[in-house]
């Protein structure tokens, strides 16, 4: 019986040893495989039962494409900026780097003793100045482009983590990380223009092979709508605009909403009659996120501003002005116009208020007291209540206003994204420093290619005081002199996301010190061919990298205009309890590798493998673990241990051989090795059966289980005679003449239940078939005593008895 330990040791120091897995990078002759895992943050707790479910199928994936005779890509690396070092940077005055090395060390050891095919001289850490040399020299390719610049925005601000946080980072309120208390304000953000990329981006999605779910919710994220964007007056002075994809209900308008936390309502507060007011709901809505005041929220909170009116520019109308948190000041005009009879926010908001509707779509009964409310009346309707328009149809109706207000000099056609700015400073030390300087004289100084990396420095105090970056407590990093003029550096450092956005394309080539990656490696590599992560970077990681990708395509810099070519999301690994392993149930928490000494890498692998398909979340079970180190047993005891083994072929497993290289085959290239598992599960049972098994069938099957459990693999590969790695032995073929089986098993039912089966050649006659099943013992006590009434018999397939 094969010892595990011994066994998984001895082969991890072979690969390491003859550098089993390092990609010739430089070799064109052979086609190419890239596969990618999304790369792990090195927390100190190190990896989970969850990781190695992603690792494991593009570690399967590409060994079988080795064997294809693909020339393999398959790195590993760090994402090791992150507020986790920054914290215990701050609690313990230690530079957050020793503790990340140590976090990568550990990472990395757990990730060798599973036994992955990764190439470990690609190895990148984002946090490593020789990485983020480069993502400096890319920020600062945006910011002479103008898609980096400073902005005056409202962002989240987390007090007590001292920063500035993304959306995607809040959650209800609070920060993602450490749940800390969320509010708005305003403050001059660095920033990268999303919108900029919005349309490309969008059409890109019909070019790559993405999970549909994923496609929309980037799609829902970027928000393209058609429209008008119309001016309206305001009575007594001022003017804001709107934008609208529903011009047509224009004369239903009878209120207007205003972003609370917008410059206009500061403008318009001196007039304001409510102030008091007015002002404690701008408090209340700053402590909300964009997410709590649109996805989440009805839109039914708000406040009138009470003395001012707005001017309907298409009969002259005086309607009511209020604020509401759903209005984003940073999202479109920062204003929007509400006809309640048709839209289902603005109708529950006109209840809450107290506000008058007018009906200008004929077709059921929209009112208040209408018992069931309806968004829209749209298509096939005819206005009413609209002046000349009334009688035109909604699809007249919207050319003819547009053109009426385009007339007027007060509206424009226009297209709007939800799209909003990505803000690109954190107030954090542990990120990529910002490779600008504010001069005395105003300007702004990017750094010079020689004066990058700009590296951080280390410091006494890693907290940041009054709202102030950490890096402010530097003071002699952040002064600047050049050529006799003085400056200060930029204290805010690159969010988490920034070194993710294309270190995808530094694997290629990790060592270059004269740029990011040469330009003909990446055109033989990219795109990345299979990339696999959590679905929770749909609109984080996975839209940042494409807009990255997106500009360095344009500059010339990147051959393709899409990184990831085929993207796969792994499912959830839960606890035993089927829910989420965390802390609220460390009892169900599993450390991967208590599982590996207990049972070995190759059995957690088949396990995980083996749970179900790969997108499924999926409960773990202890039993199950035991159940695959069994098999493994099986396997080993029958190819290895037993005398079975012939150089004749008996012709006894040509059929199952065959089916099992062409499921298996086909199986890892759709990503489905559980089903792939069960196959070769039965061409095991089949191999207990017959007297002896074809040498090379049993070394087809040890090559084809190799790529799930590598150690037990190359073991029993070698203990049959091969001196060399399996890594790179030709892949197993079919034979598809031998997929047409000489025999067939015939199912017996008796009165539609079956009773027994039996094997038979498939030219076995009816008159045959039935006296086999009649003779089956099962099948004579379900008729002892009855009248046969029929005998129907399928051929190849069944024979039925009727009989009572």
């Amino acid at each position: 019986m094969y010892n595990h330990q011994e066994i998984e040791k001895k082969w991890q120091k072979y690969w390491e040893e003859h550098e089993t897995f390092k990609t010739d990078i430089w070799d064109f002759s052979k086609p190419k495989f890239y596969a990618l895992d999304m790369f792990p943050y090195p927390s100190g707790v190190g990896l989970h039962a969850g990781h190695p479910e992603g690792y494991t199928a593009t570690d399967i994936v590409s060994r079988m494409k080795r064997m294809q005779g693909y020339n393999v890509l398959h790195p590993m690396g760090y994402d090791s900026f992150g507020l986790p070092a920054e914290q215990y940077a701050v609690q313990t005055g230690n530079n957050p780097n020793g503790f990340t090395q140590k976090n990568i060390e550990y990472f990395t050891s757990q990730l060798k003793e599973l036994g992955f095919d990764y190439d470990w001289s690609r190895m990148v850490a984002t946090s490593d100045p020789e990485f983020y040399h480069w993502t400096q020299w890319i920020f600062k390719q945006l910011y002479k482009d103008g898609y980096a610049k400073y902005v005056d925005m409202p962002v989240n601000w987390c007090e007590e983590l001292g920063t500035v946080l993304s959306n995607d980072e809040v959650i209800d309120g609070k920060s993602e990380r450490g749940g800390y208390p969320v509010v708005r304000k305003n403050m001059k953000q660095l920033c990268i223009d999303q919108p900029a990329f919005a349309q490309r981006l969008l059409d890109g999605l019909d070019e790559i092979d993405w999970p549909e779910s994923t496609k929309e919710m980037q799609r829902n994220w970027i928000g393209k709508s058609t429209g008008v964007e119309v001016e309206f007056q305001i009575v007594g002075g001022g003017k804001f605009s709107i934008f609208t994809t529903c011009i047509e209900t224009i004369y239903g308008i009878t209120f207007m909403v205003l972003a609370p936390d917008g410059n206009l309502v500061q403008e318009l507060m001196p007039r304001i009659q409510n102030q008091e007011e007015v002002k404690a709901y701008i408090q209340e809505t700053i402590s909300k996120s964009d997410m709590d005041r649109t996805e989440l929220n009805k839109g039914k909170t708000g406040c009138r501003l009470e003395g001012i009116k707005a001017i309907n520019p298409v009969n002259g109308k005086e309607v009511e002005v209020f604020i509401g948190d759903f209005v984003l000041a940073n999202y479109g005009t920062g204003a929007v116009m509400a006809v309640p009879s048709h839209d289902q926010r603005d109708f529950e908001y006109a209840i809450a208020h107290n506000i008058e509707m007018i009906q200008v779509i004929d077709g059921q009964d929209v009112s208040e007291h209408a018992f069931e409310k309806q968004d829209y009346l749209g298509k096939g309707c005819k206005l009413i209540n609209s002046e000349e328009f009334t009688g035109l149809t909604v699809e007249e109706a919207k050319v003819a206003i547009t053109k009426k207000l385009v007339n007027m000099g007060i509206a424009k056609e226009t297209i709007n994204y939800r799209f909003r700015e990505w803000i690109f400073a954190r107030q954090r030390y542990w990120g990529e420093p910002v490779p600008i300087v504010h001069m005395e004289n105003g300007q702004d100084y990017v750094l010079e290619d020689d004066e990058l990396p700009l590296i951080l420095p280390e410091l006494e105090d890693y907290k940041g005081h009054n709202g102030q970056a950490p890096l402010e407590n530097a003071q002699e990093w952040k002064q600047y002199e050049k050529d006799g003029f003085k400056g200060k550096r930029e204290t805010s450092t690159m969010p988490g996301s920034a070194g993710s956005s294309w270190y995808f394309l530094r694997y290629i080539d990790p060592h270059n010190s004269s740029e990011f990656a040469n330009y003909e490696l990446l055109k033989h590599w990219m795109p990345v061919d299979l990339y696999v992560g959590g679905p929770e970077h749909a609109v984080g990681h996975l839209m940042y990298s494409r807009i990255w990708n997106n500009y360095l395509y344009d500059k010339g810099l990147s051959p393709v205009k899409e990184p990831f070519k085929k993207l796969v999301h792994q499912g959830m690994i839960l606890g035993e309890n089927g829910i989420k392993m965390g802390k609220r149930y460390p009892e169900y928490v599993v450390n991967p590798s208590d599982i590996v000494k207990q049972y070995g890498a190759d059995t957690l692998r088949l396990y995980e493998m083996f749970m179900g398909p790969l997108e499924a979340s999926k409960p773990w079970n202890s039993k199950g673990v035991e159940g695959a180190k069994k098999w493994l047993e099986r396997v080993y005891r029958i190819l290895i241990e037993s005398d079975k083994l012939s150089n004749t072929n008996s012709h006894e497993l040509d059929y199952i051989y065959n089916q099992t290289v062409k499921k298996v085959t086909n199986d890892f290239e759709t990503l489905g090795f559980n089903t792939a598992i069960s196959q070769m599960m039965v061409f095991i049972n089949e191999c207990y059966k017959v007297n002896s098994i074809y040498k090379p069938y049993a070394q087809g099957l040890i090559q084809m289980l190799s790529c799930i459990c590598p150690h037990i693999g190359e073991e029993m590969w070698q203990l049959l005679g091969h001196e060399e790695s399996i890594a790179y032995e030709p892949w197993p073929i079919y034979d598809e003449s031998k997929l047409v089986s000489s025999t067939f098993t015939c199912v017996v039912q008796v009165n539609g239940k079956v009773r027994g089966k039996f094997d038979v050649p498939t030219d076995t006659d009816q008159e045959e078939l039935k006296e086999k099943a009649l003779s089956l013992e099962s099948v004579k006590k379900q008729i002892d005593g009855k009248t046969i009434r029929k005998i129907i018999v399928v051929k190849g397939k069944i024979v039925n008895i009727v009989a009572n």
